[in-house]
């Protein structure tokens, strides 16, 4: 048994649905920029985009499309596999699918940020602002998180 009298089923079942309302929040983001993404070519001006644009914003619609599809994974596993007596391997691919899908998201922001900010200002603020948020999203997505893992003891396996 688990600590506070919880089964490891019961653990596991928490764990599960607690990762699928994290990835509600992702998801909106995401499909958002996918969306925008998606209309950019139907655009006026879209004509004038230099090679490096259509290179940066092919790297964006990819990393969203692939961001968008791992993110979505754990809910559509957990509905192909409903009643496969198996919620704990699920749970452990849905965590690297949705790790990974933020990963590919960081990608995806960066890529979008380089190619709108160099099409309104310049390259050499473009990629200062790209590397910025970039820094950031790696700061706080995950330098942080791993730092704090590192210095707790994993009492509860499922924090």
């Amino acid at each position: 048994m688990a600590q506070d009298g919880e089964t490891r089923q019961e653990r596991v079942n928490r764990e599960l649905m607690e990762l699928l309302n994290e990835l509600r929040v992702a998801l909106p983001g995401v499909q958002f920029l996918f969306a925008f993404l998606l209309v950019v070519p139907f655009s006026a001006g879209v004509d004038e985009l230099t090679d490096f644009h259509r290179d940066v914003y092919l790297v964006a619609l990819v990393a969203a499309a692939v961001a968008t599809a791992l993110l979505i994974a754990p809910a559509a596993q957990h509905r192909v596999l409903f009643r496969q007596k198996d919620k704990e391997a699920l749970l452990h691919r849905s965590n690297r699918s949705a790790f990974a899908g933020l990963v590919v998201l960081a990608v995806a922001v960066c890529s979008a940020l380089l190619l709108v900010v160099d099409v309104l200002f310049d390259r050499t603020m473009a990629w200062v602002v790209s590397a910025g948020v970039a820094a950031l999203l790696a700061w706080w997505w995950l330098a942080v998180p791993l730092w704090l893992r590192s210095r707790k003891e994993q009492d509860d396996p499922g924090s």
